[in-house]
């Protein structure tokens, strides 16, 4: 079985990603042989379409609502007889894979599509295409083409497995606003010597940029009646933190995991501003505070912190009830605290709670009422024996995230670097206003707190008589209460993008629809039964008027001889 051809085409318009993966393989064989395609895509992304085709005849994906796929599936297959095509590989990514008998000297073209926004995180975009071949191919590329009409700031190429022959495969054009990268070795440079046939090509592939920011009030990007507006202030003052971590040091954290904590809590610990305030709980059946109030982050208060820190050691039971609400309750009582300051609390653990109160729906209650929007509560789960669902429930509950850490050698370097996603709070209670009465279909327009190195990003649909969008910006800053204003021609606005061939059609239409439908999904997590509902509904009316593969859709893909196998998106909380 030989891939003849794999072509990646990604057209990145204005952060919204399309990827197409396109395979092409023949049965050199004299007899019939299984072809399979198997790539890895972000987790943060859809897929839109699939399709194989064999010797001529299409077998389209089709995308329906997940229970009745389900249900035609089970009727059609006997049980057990085939596993999904997709599933979580790892932090980032997840695996489609799918195989079908092809006869002898017969082709198969695989086409897999796929769109995301891209997101901001620590002052970056990261497009990310995993390479991985597994032989070597006569015609392979990677070719990104990237439109942003603010224009590039910078803008890098990042791989795991290039040597200088590859990089002499790797091409750049960059212009004010466009940039094109190819990257199309040739047989004799993806082979790791000369003798054999092995391919170097195995890893990740990445293109990093930003872009540049002129207005204050973040910019405006109009097609087909559709808006984006993108907010990320520069160069604010920061706010002080009064941050509370509470570290689970039961008996599943021995050996790597407790040392990778340490680890990343230490250069966290140099990370701290001299205006934050600190605290640690530590927990096993047994809840310990390290100081019984916050302390400033100077040198000498870190510096003890740091030796409490080195001598972190697992075992026993989990009583994730008992340490939230002891920091809930130190944060409560904490005097002498900036007046303008953002309070969080970083839970760290690795289990189901074990101790004390063992119902999560009670720990949820418990937490949320105890918190009363006052704070922000971070959830991160170290490894597989977690609930990341009920982790991620009681974050998004309480004006957080959650993030899971994957038991890798890189997890102390998660750790940190979710730190500092949040370590550099510069706007509070940030409002987005629009017209009401001309906008239709608004995406999430209020956020309680705003990361330097992030991005809030608003959609909509505007009426059709509007001839000028006015927005305006309410927000909280260190040093003031801000009210930014902004105006954007919306004819002008829509000329930016006619004559691109960089545009894939209504591209802020389905930029809106993702952004809508994770949002959805989102606010289900932490929404009571009713409006969990209502939101699936509409989240699932969306998923399939603009065909994107979600946690509620499947795609039936039908191979020759009627087989049908389902592709359904995984989620992390499983």
């Amino acid at each position: 079985i030989e891939i003849y051809s794999l072509h990646v085409d990604c057209k990145v318009t204005s952060r919204f990603a399309h990827t197409v993966i396109t395979s092409r393989i023949v049965n050199q064989a004299n007899e019939s042989r299984e072809a399979t395609f198997e790539v890895e895509i972000p987790k943060t992304a859809f897929i839109t379409n699939f399709s194989m085709s064999v010797d001529g005849e299409v077998y389209p994906g089709i995308i329906k609502e997940k229970a009745a796929a389900q249900n035609e599936y089970d009727t059609a297959v006997l049980q057990g007889q085939s596993a999904g095509l997709v599933k979580i590989t790892d932090r980032k990514l997840e695996q489609f894979h799918v195989s079908v008998s092809i006869a002898a000297a017969s082709k198969v073209t695989f086409e897999l599509s796929y769109e995301e926004l891209l997101k901001r995180q620590l002052g970056k975009y990261e497009l990310l295409i995993k390479v991985q071949p597994k032989q070597l191919v006569k015609h392979f590329q990677i070719d990104v083409h990237i439109f942003e009409p603010q224009g590039i700031q910078f803008l890098e190429t990042d791989s795991t497995f290039m040597t200088n022959e590859l990089t002499e495969a790797l091409t750049k054009v960059q212009n004010e606003t466009k940039a094109h990268i190819l990257f199309k070795p040739t047989l004799d440079q993806q082979k790791k010597n000369s003798e054999l046939d092995e391919t170097l090509l195995n890893g990740d592939f990445v293109v990093r940029y930003d872009v540049k920011r002129e207005a204050t009030a973040g910019d405006i990007q109009i097609v087909n009646g559709y808006f984006v507006h993108y907010f990320a202030p520069q160069e604010m003052p920061v706010f002080p933190k009064n941050v509370i971590f509470v570290i689970d040091r039961s008996g599943s954290m021995t050996g790597r995991k407790i040392e990778q904590t340490r680890d990343a809590l230490l250069k966290i610990l140099q990370d701290l501003r001299p205006e934050d305030h600190f605290s640690f709980i530590t927990f096993n059946n047994k809840v310990v505070e390290w100081k019984s109030s916050l302390l400033p982050a100077t040198e000498e208060n870190v510096a003890s912190a740091a030796a409490l820190v080195q001598t972190l050691t697992a075992r026993g039971g989990t009583d994730i009830n008992g340490a939230l609400l002891a920091a809930v309750g130190v944060l409560e009582k904490a005097e002498q605290l900036p007046e303008h300051s953002v309070s969080m609390i970083i839970l760290l653990t690795d289990g189901q709670p074990t101790s004390g109160e063992r119902s999560v729906e009670v720990i949820q209650e418990n937490v949320q009422k105890a918190i009363n929007g006052k704070y922000a509560l971070f959830c991160l789960g170290f490894g597989f024996d977690v609930s990341y669902k009920f982790l991620e429930k009681m974050a998004l509950s309480n004006g957080g995230i959650a993030r899971r850490i994957y038991e890798n050698a890189d997890a102390a370097l998660q750790l940190q670097g979710f730190y500092q996603e949040v370590a550099t709070p510069i706007l509070m209670q940030i409002e987005m206003q629009y017209p009401e009465n001309s906008i239709e279909g608004l995406t999430k327009n209020n956020f309680k707190l705003f990361f330097e190195g992030s991005e809030i990003t608003v959609s909509g649909k505007i009426n059709n008589e509007l001839d000028v969008l006015p927005v305006e910006i309410k927000a909280q800053s260190h040093t003031s209460n801000l009210t930014l204003k902004e105006e954007a021609n919306v004819k002008e606005k829509e000329q930016v993008f006619q004559n691109q061939r960089y545009i894939f059609g209504n591209f802020i239409e389905r930029l809106w629809a993702y952004l809508n439908i994770q949002q959805l999904l989102e606010e289900a997590i932490s929404a009571q039964e009713e409006d969990q509902k209502a939101l699936e509904a509409q989240a699932l009316d969306l998923s399939l008027r603009y065909s994107f593969v979600t946690p509620l859709t499947s795609m039936v893909v039908t191979k020759p001889q009627q087989q049908e196998e389902l592709a359904n998106k995984p989620t992390e909380a499983g």
